[in-house]
This record gives C-alpha cells, sequence and structure tokens, in this order.
C-alpha cells in the first residue's frame, strides 16, 4: 500500500486524536512524569543505574486508586472487629509462634523491653505472623503501586513521593531487588507491615546478616517493630497496656480517654478491676475509655498508645492488646458488649465455611479462618435470604441461620 507523510496539520490531529484515547494520554503523562521525577530520585542519592532500571519499566498500578477510596465493603462493630481478629486460629496459631520463637522473643524483651504478648499480638494482627505477606491476594508488587500514587493521587502526594523514593533507595542499596518489594496497595511489606520509611530509618539487622530485611525470618522485622514502639511510640519496659475495669453508669461520665490519672487516683476513684484485683504498679498512669457505651471499660497506659502509633486507631490497638493476652493465657472480658456475642470457636468457624461451600457460596478453604473470600460468602448469603444487617461477620447467628436452611 502507497505511503503519504503527514502534513504538520495532518500530524497534531492525528496526536490530539491519539491522546484523546485515555490509555495512551495516561501512559503518555505517566512517562512524562517519570522523566520528571528522576531529578528528584538523583538529588536524593539514588544512581541513575537504580531509577532507569527501574522505573523506565515500571506501569502504574492503577487500581490502587479505588482501594484508596473505597469505603469499607462491610462495616463491623467493636466487637465484631475484636471477634474477628482474636479468632481462635490466630489465638493458636500465637501460641505455637511463642514457643518457636522464645529464644527471640526473650532476646528482644531483654533488648528492648517490649513485652512479647504485646508484640506477638502486633504480628498476629499485621500478617497472621508472616502467613500473608507474600500472598498475591492481599499483598502485590510496591513500585507500581507508590509509583501510581506518587504520580496520580493529589492529597498526599508529596507523603507518597517520599516513599518512593524510600523505595528506591532500598533497592539502590542493595537490599532487595525490585520485585522482591511485596506489600499491600499503600506499600506496607513484610512480617510487621513496615513502610519504606521505617525499613530505612529505623530497621534493625538482628540476625547479623549483614542487610536489614522485614520478610524471612522474622528476626529483623519484630526487633525493627520493637525500635519503633520505643523510640516513637515511648514504650516503656515492664509497664502493662492497662486493664479492664468496671464501670457504673454514674462513672460514664470519667471515661472521657483524656484525663490521665494514677492507677492508685483511679482506685481511690472507687474504679475497680473485675474481682477486684489490685493494680501491680498505683504510681503508673492511665486514662479511661469505655469504646461503647455499656460495653466493656478500660484503663489505658503509656503503652497502650505507644502501641496505637503504629496504626492510630483505638479498636485495631485494644484488638491486637487483647490478642496478645489471649495469646499469653487470659480470658475475654468480664463485660460484653451491648448486642454482642461470644467468639466462634475454629470449628464453629469451619462449620460456616462448609455449610456456605455446600450452598454455593465459596469461601476459599474450610480452615476456620475469616479471610476476605470467607466474609463475602457469607455477605451473598445474608443478602440471599435477607438476613439483616448484610456485615459478613462469621459469627453464631449466621451460623443458626445456616442451620436452618440444611
Amino acid at each position: 500500500m502507497q505511503r503519504f507523510p503527514l502534513t504538520r496539520r495532518a500530524f497534531a490531529a492525528s496526536l490530539a486524536a491519539a491522546l484523546a484515547t485515555p490509555a495512551f494520554a495516561q501512559d503518555a503523562r505517566f512517562k512524562i512524569w517519570v522523566a520528571n521525577f528522576r531529578a528528584r530520585a538523583l538529588q536524593r542519592g539514588i544512581s541513575e543505574k537504580t531509577y532507569d532500571g527501574v522505573m523506565n519499566s515500571v506501569t502504574p498500578d492503577t487500581s490502587v486508586y479505588a482501594l484508596q477510596k473505597a469505603q469499607p465493603e462491610f462495616t463491623e462493630q467493636v466487637w465484631q472487629y475484636v471477634n474477628r481478629r482474636c479468632s481462635e486460629w490466630r489465638v493458636n496459631t500465637g501460641k505455637e509462634r511463642n514457643k518457636e520463637y522464645d529464644g527471640l522473643l526473650k532476646r528482644l524483651e531483654a533488648d528492648y523491653g517490649v513485652n512479647r504478648f504485646d508484640l506477638l499480638g502486633l504480628w498476629g494482627m499485621e500478617s497472621s505472623f508472616g502467613d500473608v505477606i507474600d500472598n498475591p491476594k492481599y499483598m502485590r508488587p510496591i513500585i507500581p503501586a507508590l509509583a501510581a500514587l506518587a504520580y496520580g493521587e493529589p492529597r498526599r502526594r508529596a507523603y507518597w513521593e517520599a516513599e518512593l523514593l524510600n523505595a528506591l533507595t532500598i533497592i539502590d542499596k542493595g537490599w532487595a531487588k525490585p520485585d522482591a518489594l511485596i506489600g499491600s496497595w499503600a506499600g506496607a511489606m513484610g512480617h510487621t507491615q513496615w513502610m519504606p520509611e521505617v525499613w530505612l530509618r529505623v530497621g534493625v539487622d538482628y540476625d547479623k546478616d549483614g542487610r536489614i530485611n522485614p520478610f524471612g525470618k522474622p528476626d529483623d522485622a519484630l526487633a525493627g517493630t520493637c525500635r519503633y514502639l520505643v523510640e516513637r511510640g515511648g514504650y516503656r519496659r515492664g509497664e502493662h497496656w492497662g486493664y479492664e475495669v468496671e464501670l457504673s453508669p454514674s462513672q460514664a461520665r470519667l471515661a472521657d480517654n483524656r484525663t490521665k490519672r494514677s492507677y492508685g487516683q483511679w482506685h481511690a476513684a472507687a474504679i475497680r478491676r473485675p474481682g477486684n484485683f489490685k493494680f501491680p504498679r498505683e504510681n503508673d498512669t492511665a486514662k479511661l475509655w469505655q469504646p461503647v457505651p455499656g460495653g466493656p471499660a478500660f484503663l489505658l497506659g503509656q503503652n497502650f498508645f505507644a502501641l496505637r502509633s503504629y496504626n492510630p486507631s483505638s479498636s485495631y490497638t485494644l484488638a491486637l492488646l487483647h490478642l496478645g493476652d489471649l495469646i499469653a493465657g487470659g480470658g475475654h472480658w468480664s463485660q460484653e458488649f451491648p448486642g454482642g456475642e461470644r467468639p466462634p470457636t475454629l470449628n464453629e468457624v469451619k462449620e460456616i465455611q462448609q455449610r456456605l461451600n455446600d450452598r454455593g457460596f465459596k469461601t476459599d478453604g474450610v480452615d476456620g479462618r475469616t479471610g476476605s473470600d470467607t466474609v463475602k460468602a457469607i455477605a451473598a448469603f445474608q443478602k440471599k435470604i435477607g438476613m439483616q444487617p448484610v456485615d459478613g461477620y462469621a459469627g453464631l447467628k449466621v451460623l443458626a441461620r445456616l442451620r436452618q436452611a440444611g
């Protein structure tokens, strides 16, 4: 076929038409951004070889935009949130890890003063004790994710740019290959879900193998997390995170989670532990908090807030520390949440999963773990039978309805 050269006007028109195609325009704009961002990376000290080798071939993971903006698919009440994360599977696994890594945990307690059960609770919350750190269902390559956020997310662009530079620095140091950096959509990685900045600034080569690594053996991840809790969270050696306390309706006004008093002063104000057990260290200070009116109440010491610095959510922190207490052999709280129910046993969760699968609602296994597939299957079942609320919670009410359905 004969070809004729395009006139300038025709070329401009064809280019405009191409740029009007969303995928082409996006790709072109991203490549321009990569070229412009290069100067920032070189100024940071990242080599040309590393930057060009990583960024010139990266395709931005634009699916992170929806993940960032999406509201939670299922709303959990506090008691549901705690029950799900303090499942029997997690408690049993935590007890196994406590025995398996007893020597490591002893050294960490001696070196950093972080209670092993607080640390086990955090490890269990963040990655199910390392079980999901490379699971593609939950994790993804972080360079394409961070590149997409740094390029196209305007609200926190400076933060995402900084974390992308941190990730490139990790690669430039030779600590990891680009395809080995696997994590959440936001870039958190490894056993205790470090952001790149934490890896760089707070990481510890605790196993003395010449590099800092949040993957593989948990030594570096747990040591770096202890260091984070002490240096950034203000964790205090020897203090307990807090205690459940009994709270009468007339005392509820005191639970403002702001007023700090010593445990001795709280005791003098008639705030008591269930069973009237004494506070072991009366001079330590705490704040009084009741997450839900009529539910359990807690005195929160400094180490509660040290753990909260890791993820600024009080429900997260409460579940994490309760998980640690259960792993240590403690029991559930004496006061129940209004409208709550006891946590299902491992066998009850397995029965829920089996009955859902039998009815065509796929849970991706019958293992007693309430992962995202089980939550979605329960929600689909609830919706089909008209059960309200459609919350995806693997609880006793769902089990009762499944048994009724046969």
